[in-house]
């Protein structure tokens, strides 16, 4: 078996592959690290056949739908995921053939519902079902902790003890364990009575993930993170450096205009020499009647550089061809000591 672990803070993501046919499949993919996962799949050499999420992802955000659809591979997911860009539902018992590889998804509800292992000859890789030390929590949306209690203690545990342990998150450097040494040494696993077992996870009070919402409603609907959309805004428009701005303020204003798109207090509180005030909420609909020339080179500016960046991408889609976006935005202009109106 060919094998890489791909680790991004505490998430743990695996590409696999089958040695004679450089079939492959990815694991629990990660989206800050797309560019990273397609190439090491080149560098080993393998054709990705399929992308896989073990459940629905609450903490981080899955690159699951954009991987399949740049790699041409159908997205696999538990019958029960809500995703609906899942191209292949996985029932309990199903089995994925990765070129000689025989990988069986065994269903363990409990950290979701949607939750599955993968279960390979010498190997499971058990999402967040069952961790290094520890276990999925149950309290996040679709959690319980009784089907935790029976995925764990009637179906994961029952593999044999020198099986390979490979979860979707540790944050403590450790790669893996095995099914014996977390019966042994996990202490969740110590409370093998059914009711001790979910009054311990009833009670663990665990901070909400970081990302909470924002994961939920991108893993589970196919949706877009906020740092995708400012991404593909990025990609879309030119910058302007803080000296070209400042070394243009005061030119010829019918050629080159400053669009600060700030709320009022922010721009009442300090701007740019000169720049005409268009807050992004209102941008679509007051445009046309502030800038009558489609043709004038604007430069965006707000507080960070982030939301000019997504209004320099919306003017450039509304025909303002000459569009950009000031890099650094107010903050950085300030701490410069670049001049202020206001």
């Amino acid at each position: 078996m060919l094998f890489e672990q791909i680790t991004t803070g505490g998430c743990q993501s695996y590409l696999l592959a089958c040695p004679d046919t450089r079939a492959a499949i990815l694991i629990d993919p990660e989206l800050s690290q797309i560019d990273r996962t397609v190439g090491l799949a080149g560098q080993m050499g393998v054709h990705v056949r399929y992308v896989l999420d073990t459940h629905t992802h609450a903490d981080h955000f899955s690159a699951s739908r954009e991987l399949g659809e740049l790699l041409h591979a159908p997205v696999v997911m538990n019958r029960l995921s809500p995703a609906p860009y899942a191209q292949m539902r996985l029932d309990d018992g199903d089995m994925l053939i990765v070129g000689n590889l025989r990988l069986r998804a065994m269903h363990t509800p409990g950290h979701t519902r949607d939750s599955m292992c993968l279960v390979g000859s010498d190997r499971v890789f058990t999402g967040d079902t069952l961790l290094i030390g520890g276990t999925g929590r149950t309290d996040l949306p679709s959690g319980d902790p009784e089907a935790l209690f029976d995925s764990l203690f009637g179906k994961l545990l029952t593999l044999p003890t020198d099986t390979l342990v490979y979860p979707a998150h540790d944050y403590k450097g450790r790669s893996s364990s095995t099914i014996g040494a977390e019966i042994a040494e996990n202490p969740r696993l110590q409370k093998t009575d059914r009711a001790e077992f979910v009054a311990m996870m009833q009670q663990l009070d665990l901070a909400a993930p970081t990302h909470l919402t924002e994961a939920l409603r991108t893993n589970m609907n196919g949706g877009k993170t906020v740092a995708q959309l400012l991404s593909e805004a990025a990609a879309r428009v030119p910058f302007i450096a803080l000296e070209e701005l400042a070394a243009r303020i005061g030119g010829n204003a019918g050629e080159f205009v400053v669009l600060d798109v700030r709320e009022k207090d922010a721009f009442d509180a300090g701007h740019v020499p000169g720049a005409l005030h268009l807050p992004r909420g209102q941008l679509e609909l007051r445009v046309n009647s502030m800038l009558c020339d489609p043709t004038v080179k604007i430069v965006t500016c707000c507080e960070f550089g982030k939301i000019s960046t997504l209004a320099a991408a919306t003017l450039r889609d509304l025909g303002f061809v000459r569009s950009s976006a000031l890099d650094g935005g107010m903050t950085a202009w300030r701490e410069a000591g670049y001049p202020l109106e206001g």
